[in-house]
């Protein structure tokens, strides 16, 4: 279990924390503490990452699991600002479908021995999916329209990184087995 690995657990550990600080009422910082574990989780993600590239600490491990533990973060906090009512639902069924399609693509490609790195189109989702999810956790009524904005951006690039990364791959829907 290396340094990348235990940052990739500690983000799944925090998951359940985050969820309760956003949608039980303990005190009056719930979402504010909510909102410091999401950017915790959030930057833990961007570090496994660089950690691991940099000190060729590279495992399946972490491979397999660093993406779930994106997903997990992401998909809960989706779904708790649907709760909330923060965000339409049919925009997190779009963000949740891209992710299962893109999961069950990469499972294809991995079973025909292809590994399909991520795209800067999923790397520019990602980012703002995390900057909307935090805009909509803080509630800030003078960053509303700017909250608005960032979704819709989010909602585009979500679509545009599923088809792009659809097309680029097409290939790998074709049985080589």
């Amino acid at each position: 279990m290396n340094l990348p690995n235990k940052l990739t657990m500690f983000r799944v550990i925090l998951i359940p924390f985050f969820v309760v600080f956003l949608l039980v009422d303990i005190t009056s910082y719930d979402k504010w503490i909510a909102l410091g574990i999401f950017i915790i989780a959030s930057l833990t993600d961007l570090l496994d990452g660089k950690i691991a590239r940099k000190y060729d600490l590279v495992t399946n491990f972490g491979k397999f699991m660093d993406p779930l533990a994106d997903k997990l973060l992401v998909c809960s906090a989706l779904i708790c600002l649907v709760e909330l009512a923060k965000i339409p639902a049919w925009i997190v069924t779009i963000i949740i479908a891209r992710e299962f399609i893109i999961s069950g693509f990469r499972l294809v490609a991995s079973d025909n021995g292809v590994v399909i790195a991520a795209s800067y189109w999923g790397k520019f989702k990602t980012t703002f999916q995390i900057i909307m999810i935090c805009l909509m956790i803080a509630d800030i009524a003078q960053l509303q329209i700017l909250t608005m904005i960032v979704m819709w951006i989010a909602v585009v690039l979500t679509i545009v990184s599923l088809v792009d990364y659809l097309a680029k791959n097409k290939d790998v829907m074709k049985e080589t087995k």
